[in-house]
């Protein structure tokens, strides 16, 4: 089966865009009330369509780490009231969708295997909901908004009610300048009993919610926010495993809550993050890393900027500058950023013989 779906989405990825512009208008033929649980425009949901299809492509042959993503992909769609039908709706569509572009490679047996993966997914996302108890979403007021530089502002909210995560997850958000349009945001500190959470946020070109959010948002702005999801994580089990972080840009936030919760640690792992931009003033909260690292020995930072210099930092991209200076065998990996810097770094890594198995991100940090 993995051979098939792998073999197949490879013939249609080229096509990928078409393809998920197909599946929603099928999705919405087939059952027309799904239409309201979209924005009016579809560009963003798609691009998401497809980066969920590849990332289970990805892991169709790593079965605890695929059930442990469907699930809280189950447990997220609680707040659009989704229920059987839906899920049917979507597997006819996506049926369909390929056998369009796949044409003669649609075969009995490639139909059977994405027949069998989708059951597979569609049972592990409605029983992950069934079983979920909280509340579906959580409404969080704003409380603090200010910018870090022109494009890159942060929001602090207080939830109604706590909102359970882990350090280095992340959370649906719905604004009200921008209603049905969800976006993914990561906390920038680690739980706490009081229900605020840090958010840091750029503006991407193009970007109706990113730039709503650090242009219009002010004090009072009510958000939705839903369940944590996320494979961005470090705990107390792991201390005796080294860690390398490597972030660009705000992808650095879900980083920051880890180093949050980890000063809470009695004893820490050594750490070695890598920030990295394509100048200097991207690298927005390096003077705070700096801080943290003259208090926190167990910390290393390392800047590295495409464009433009900085005391003490590297020359490059990511990729290559995390892999010019160590091999890392040894090491958990986090990577974190825009999906084509994840893409070309976990490369990178993978070709200095870093074991896949042992590097975390997350698909869905950037829209």
């Amino acid at each position: 089966m993995a051979r098939l779906i792998r073999e197949s989405f490879a013939v249609v990825e080229p096509k990928a865009d078409e393809l998920a512009q197909y599946f929603y208008g099928a999705l919405f033929v087939v059952a027309p009330d799904c239409r309201d649980l979209f924005p009016i425009s579809m560009a963003t949901q798609r691009s998401r369509l497809l980066r969920a299809l590849v990332y289970v492509v990805q892991m169709v042959d790593r079965p605890d780490e695929l059930v442990t993503f469907l699930g809280q992909l189950g447990r997220d769609h609680r707040k659009f009231a989704v229920v059987a039908r839906h899920y049917d709706a979507v597997g006819t569509a996506l049926l369909a969708a390929l056998k369009r572009f796949l044409k003669e490679k649609w075969t009995p047996e490639v139909e059977s295997a994405w027949s069998r993966a989708y059951s597979i997914i569609a049972k592990t996302m409605r029983e992950a909901a069934q079983a979920e108890t909280g509340p579906a979403s959580w409404s969080a007021t704003v409380i603090e908004h200010k910018k870090f530089t022109r494009d890159v502002a942060l929001v602090k909210v207080r939830t109604e009610g706590l909102l359970p995560y882990r350090a280095g997850g992340y959370v649906s958000v719905e604004v009200p300048q921008r209603p049905r349009l969800w976006r993914y945001l990561s906390p920038a500190n680690a739980p706490r009993g009081d229900g605020e959470l840090t958010f840091h946020v750029r503006t991407v070109p193009g970007g109706w919610v990113s730039g709503a959010i650090v242009n219009h948002t002010k004090p009072g702005d009510v958000w939705r926010l839903g369940p944590s999801m996320g494979a961005l994580n470090v705990r107390p089990s792991t201390t005796k495993k080294r860690l390398l972080m490597i972030a660009g840009g705000t992808g650095v936030t879900p980083l920051l809550a880890i180093l949050d919760d980890l000063q809470r640690w009695k004893r820490n792992p050594p750490v070695h993050l890598f920030f990295g931009g394509r100048k200097p003033e991207d690298l927005y909260v390096l003077e705070e890393l700096r801080r943290l690292t003259a208090t926190s020995k167990w910390l290393t930072v390392t800047p590295v900027t495409e464009e433009g210099a900085l005391s003490g930092g590297d020359r490059g991209t990511l990729a290559h500058a995390v892999t010019q200076r160590g091999a890392w065998k040894n090491h958990d990996v986090l990577v974190s950023g825009s999906p084509p810097m994840i893409q070309a770094t976990i490369a990178k890594l993978l070709t200095k013989g870093v074991d896949l198995e042992r590097i975390s991100y997350d698909p869905f940090t950037l829209d």
